[in-house]
């Protein structure tokens, strides 16, 4: 017995190529269009940094599928190595072997990992690819599970955690990736609760895997999902610029990057992106990339919530977050999906300490029953909490518009925004001018002669005496009217004045928890 494990591991070893399974279980794989995980873990770590722990790991009990026993490692492989330089933890689920199933030992192994990476302060990466719970093992299995939950939830907020789902997740294993930091999927993966036939003879529904829960649902309908991958090279790439904007641990700092761009450098441009009319529309992606460093910038939740833009970003070299008002889509009014998209990225932030930077140009809040009825009420006090609750530095620009309860739930003084500025024609009110006129004026416009003009002149009044940064300015809740062309090195400066905040770093400010 000895020998035979001394000849495997040594042929397993030679063969990187491939994990635990045959040959033929690989061609499988690739047929499907997937890699191997061991090919998966040879592209995630920097060359030649790998190296797998419990290698020798076999089933407590003889697990039979088509007539044979398991090979050793029980389905997943686990080790550490580095990414980008820094070390990192990885559970890769292993297809080739009884569909990648998860049993006791390949639980064992997997928490054994999670509970390595927490000790050391390092992210740990799960790459998925199973086909459920090992059905042989009977309640064990599902004893795994609820030991894989528990180590995420210890983890939460101390370290960063990455699910990748590469191929199929069902069941009690959706739990794992919903309760990390960030969720990658494949558009050749998929995760659901229950599959199409459970769905067919409980609900009498036909459904698809895709349309279920393919990769491109879960990245715009449901949210679940952050980042989307045409295939498994792709995915592997983005988990592996995410990690270039995190710290190891939430008690280091991101890691910052020598800047080959002026911190001097003014932004004239951004004059012709932002349209001075507040009805028109434009893409707030084009002034992250004029602000950033190198117009580098990387988007989280591309799909979901597109009336908010979140992602991360470097000013001289420091890692900030991005929350800003999208206005090409409901003209960037705030509904439920974004108050929960932009509370969850706040907690992230504050977590790993990664300030905050709010580029604010909203109407208000969605109105309508839909919204009211799904509780935009419950869902937006979660904004308001994050950012109170948010001790890292927290920087505001006011773009354009900032009326009403939008105003506050952003990033405001009451919300101890550290510094917060606007440009010239930003508007800053309880709502717009012609409402608040057609409100406060409603007589008057019915006694008038020509009602159209004297509207007019009651909004340009309006707009004259309320409607400007300027009266926000003289009373402290703006600490300055700035030119949209000095913005990135006034928020340098800003950042650089605010990153010493003495409240940063504590032992564990709270979990991450799904919203």
């Amino acid at each position: 017995m000895a020998q035979e494990m001394e000849a495997y591991v040594k042929a397993l070893r030679e063969r990187k190529e491939i994990a635990y399974g045959t040959e033929k279980d690989v061609a499988q794989q690739h047929k499907k269009g997937r890699l191997t995980a061991r090919e998966r873990v040879n592209l995630l770590f920097d060359p030649d940094t790998f190296t797998e722990i419990d290698t020798l790991v076999t089933p407590r009990v003889e697990t039979y599928v088509g007539g044979k026993t398991s090979r050793y490692g029980d389905g997943v492989i686990t080790g550490f190595g580095e990414i980008n330089g820094r070390r990192a933890f990885v559970a890769a689920q292993d297809a080739t072997v009884m569909g990648g199933s998860l049993g006791e030992m390949h639980a064992q192994k997997i928490v054994k990992a999670m509970k390595m990476a927490l000790s050391y302060g390092a992210p740990f990466i799960a790459l998925n690819d199973s086909g459920g719970a090992r059905i042989q093992e009977g309640v064990d299995s599902l004893a795994g599970y609820a030991q894989i939950f528990d180590a995420n939830c210890e983890a939460s907020g101390v370290i960063p955690q990455l699910s990748v789902i590469m191929g199929p997740c069902a069941g009690g294993a959706v739990y794992s990736p919903a309760l990390t930091d960030f969720v990658f999927m494949t558009e050749n993966s998929y995760m659901f609760i229950t599959g199409p036939d459970v769905v067919k003879s409980v609900m009498q529904e036909e459904v698809g895997l895709e349309e279920l829960g393919g990769g491109l649902i879960h990245s715009q309908e449901s949210g679940v999902c952050h980042f989307l991958a045409r295939d498994d090279r792709e995915c592997l790439q983005q988990v592996r610029t995410l990690l270039s904007y995190l710290p190891s641990n939430n008690q280091d700092d991101p890691p910052y990057v020598k800047p080959l761009d002026d911190p001097q450098r003014r932004c004239p441009e951004l004059e012709q992106i932002v349209p001075t009319d507040p009805h028109k529309p434009y893409d707030v992606r084009r002034v992250i990339t004029t602000l950033v460093d190198d117009g580098r910038f990387f988007e989280i939740h591309q799909l979901w919530a597109e009336n908010m833009v979140v992602g991360f970003g470097r000013l001289n070299g420091w890692v900030v977050g991005f929350v800003a008002n999208q206005p090409m889509v409901l003209a960037g009014c705030i509904d439920i999906q974004a108050s929960i998209k932009t509370a969850h990225f706040i907690r992230i932030c504050d977590a790993y300490n990664i300030p905050i930077i709010t580029l604010q140009d909203v109407p208000g809040f969605l109105p309508g029953k839909d919204q009211e009825y799904g509780g935009i009420i419950r869902n937006g006090a979660r904004m308001i909490y994050a950012y109170s609750e948010a001790t890292v530095p927290k920087l505001m620009v006011i773009l354009r518009k900032s009326y009403g309860g939008a105003y506050c739930v952003m990033s405001s003084k009451g919300l101890r925004g550290d510094l917060l500025y606007a440009w010239p024609n930003a508007e800053l009110a309880v709502m717009g001018a012609e409402g608040a006129v057609n409100i406060l004026f409603r007589r008057d416009l019915q006694a008038a002669a020509d009602p159209h003009l004297k509207r007019q002149e009651l909004v340009q009044d309006y707009e004259t005496k309320f409607n400007n940064p300027y009266v926000a300015a003289s009373r402290g809740l703006i600490d300055d009217v700035i030119e949209p062309r000095d913005t990135r090195r006034i928020l340098i400066r800003s950042l650089e004045v605010t990153l010493s905040k003495r409240d940063r770093h504590v032992p564990r400010k709270h979990g991450i928890s799904p919203m």
